[in-house]
């Protein structure tokens, strides 16, 4: 079956979806007719002792052709019947039919796969639940830096000649801020310098090194996200992006890239030769090459293939270093890309690249995606790149939707508790664990990995670019936030005009970030052990989901001690102003605490504000409203009868002009 395949179907490389249909010369004329009453006898065969089989992948790659079939036979009798009245030949009615039977199946055929299918209901997220420990110097931290000034509005991402990427899309000088600004609130330090030296004290400590910082000559790898660098794609002369299909696919940002390098280099005082950038199961575009080259000569930019002449360096498959995965052969598989190619021998290891044993510190640098197999892909995600295969079919059975056929039954892993081959990613001694400090990209995010970037509707972005930046000490809260920001974006309801798909919805996509905070929630009979050192892994860092969209409050902002708190830097608003901003405003803790049935709440407003203090339960639903109106400057107090309310836990939030402030209380009855 498999030789037919590959003799007849052409497919993409990447994305292993079929592209062209060979037709075997004259033999297609009975190919057809047999190929066609073969399905027709298979569906009837699996479908009618049991219907629920309709839903089957085999029984759904034979409807298009039995159909077609179908559409033959009733040509043929329509053209006996009209010869056999007229006499005439009209036998030409059958070829054009049969054409049109042909194209339409073959074009359902390849269409199993597109977003129509990926209209798919919303899982369940509980807010403010939190789960796992949360790490850093400031526990369960994600700074989130916003400025519109980064991107350029009107910019349209894929349009040749000026594509996203490009200089005239980006300001430098505004990103450049933006990083500082996250490594700074990240280590609540007033200077780059200082911050680099908090990250490195921290993270070294972490790996048994002791509360140290850098030291000259150790090496840093920064790995990217350059998905779309793939055969086909790239012009072999000089590397620059061919303008194809492909043009304009959302990866890592060159600037994100040259921020960081001339953090390292400029700041933390990285020889330039201690560096190393790429992408290692792909090639070192020649826009990237010729904007970090020319401020970083010296610096070592990676490629998969050898193109010395064009300034890289090829990358260097290890012999030694391995990942091993922690199913242990009973779920991934190799060559799972569809259908009709479900998987091959069991996996159990892999080797990565020498690049990953070399460096001291890995900087990942993903692009904030949804993803068509795995819901979302942020930094586990990204490492998918970081084995030595050919490409990373053999992993896609760890994901949520291997196949790219979305509620399939025994095909989709859209089930919490299952196996995560993120999980291991994340806990690997050379890949997760290397990782010094966890910047997201998310300038120019998209819906999925090969997409154009995609404008954000949702609140502050408003039709506009993410133009955004995250930092984080903790690599699970990192992803529970970038997971947030996608899923309340695409959804079924978006409706702007670009294509964007829903792969964000895809049910247990943050699956791995539950097993990666939280070791009860690993699946059955798995030990996360991806170093096979006997030592499995502990709670990697925390998860959980914001209370709302509008607040995007998580359970450390709501003045909790556990979870996740996001600081926002918006349009990158300092700090202290900030502080200064909010002082004169004040919202006290509820007396008596908890309380049965009533309480009072006190709050001051320094001049004339428009006020509202409202109630929302454990779920963020509104459930009272204490205060809506105009007050000036003085101190109040309002009482709250929750009379009507189950015993638990509520929240109440004071919102005065720019100022907001959000407190826990307990009722109890």
């Amino acid at each position: 079956m498999k030789t037919v395949f590959d003799k007849y179907i052409q497919v993409c490389p990447k994305t292993g979806k079929v592209k062209r249909i060979n037709l075997p010369g004259v033999w297609y004329k009975i190919l057809f007719p047999l190929a066609g009453l073969a399905a027709l006898l298979w569906i009837l065969i699996r479908v009618v002792p049991k219907p629920s089989r309709a839903e089957y992948p085999c029984v759904k790659a034979a409807t298009p052709v039995a159909s077609g079939f179908l559409v033959y036979l009733f040509a043929m009798a329509a053209s006996a019947l009209g010869y056999w009245k007229t006499r005439k030949r009209v036998f030409v009615v059958t070829y054009l039919v049969l054409f049109l039977a042909v194209f339409y199946g073959f074009r359902s055929f390849t269409s199993l796969n597109t977003d129509a299918d990926l209209l798919l209901p919303n899982s369940i997220h509980v807010a403010n639940a939190p789960i796992g420990e949360g790490k850093g110097i400031f526990p369960g931290r994600v700074v989130w830096v916003y400025d519109p000034n980064a991107t350029n509005e009107n910019c349209k991402a894929n349009s040749v000649g000026h594509a996203w990427w490009m200089a005239e899309n980006n300001d430098q000088t505004v990103i450049d801020r933006m990083v500082g600004k996250a490594i700074q609130s990240l280590t609540g330090q007033s200077t780059d310098a200082d911050a680099w030296t908090a990250i490195f004290q921290y993270h070294n400590n972490t790996r048994g090194k002791g509360s140290v910082g850098y030291k000259a000559g150790e090496k840093f790898f920064i790995k990217i996200n350059n998905v779309s660098g793939w055969g086909g794609n790239f012009s072999t002369k000089d590397l620059s992006v061919v303008a194809n299909n492909s043009y304009g696919i959302s990866e890592t940002s060159p600037q994100m890239v040259l921020s960081v390098l001339r953090q390292l280099v400029n700041v933390v005082g990285v020889a330039q030769s201690d560096i190393y950038v790429g992408d290692p199961m792909r090639n070192t575009y020649k826009h990237c090459y010729d904007m970090w080259h020319n401020e970083f000569p010296d610096v070592h930019y990676m490629s998969h293939d050898n193109f010395a002449a064009l300034g890289r360096e090829k990358i260097t498959a290890s012999t030694t270093a391995k990942i091993f995965y922690s199913d242990k052969g009973a779920v991934l598989r190799e060559n799972v890309w569809d259908a009709f190619r479900p998987g091959g021998a069991a996996v159990y290891s892999d080797y990565v690249y020498t690049v990953f044993e070399d460096a001291e510190y890995l900087i990942n640098l993903p692009m904030l995606k949804g993803h068509k197999r795995a819901g979302i892909t942020m930094f586990a995600k990204n490492h998918f790149g970081s084995q030595t295969r050919g490409d990373a079919s053999h992993l896609h059975n760890g994901l949520v939707d291997p196949q790219e056929t979305p509620n399939k039954p025994g095909v989709s892993r859209t089930e919490y508790g299952m196996y995560r081959v993120q999980v291991d990613l994340m806990g690997h001694k050379l890949l997760g664990r290397k990782s010094l400090v966890y910047l997201l990209d998310a300038l120019w995010a998209a819906d999925q990995e090969i997409s154009y970037p995609k404008k954000f509707t949702i609140p502050p972005f408003n039709t506009d670019w993410m133009s955004s930046v995250f930092a984080s000490l903790d690599p699970v809260a990192i992803e529970s936030v970038g997971y947030d920001f996608l899923r309340s974006e695409f959804t079924a309801s978006r409706n702007i005009g670009d294509g964007a798909g829903t792969y964000p919805q895809k049910p247990a996509a943050d699956d791995y970030l539950h097993q990666a905070a939280d070791t009860t929630l690993w699946a059955a009979g798995i030990q996360y052990d991806p170093d096979n050192t006997g030592q499995h892994l502990q709670s990697l860092g925390t998860h959980e989901h914001w209370n709302n969209l509008a607040d995007k409050q998580y359970s450390r902002d709501l003045g909790l001690n556990t979870g996740i708190e996001l600081v926002r830097l918006l349009n990158n608003t300092d700090v202290a102003r900030e502080a200064a901003l909010a002082s004169g405003y004040t919202l006290s803790q509820n007396y008596p605490n908890p309380f049965n049935f009533s309480t009072q709440i006190s709050y001051s407003v320094p001049g004339f504000s428009r006020v509202t203090i409202k109630v929302y339960d454990i779920t963020g639903r509104e459930v009272a409203t204490l205060e809506d109106g105009e007050r000036s400057a003085g101190t109040y107090m309002v009482s709250f009868n929750a009379g009507q309310l189950a015993s638990g836990v509520y929240y109440y939030k004071l919102t005065a002009n720019d100022f907001t402030s959000t407190k826990r209380f307990t009722l109890l009855k």
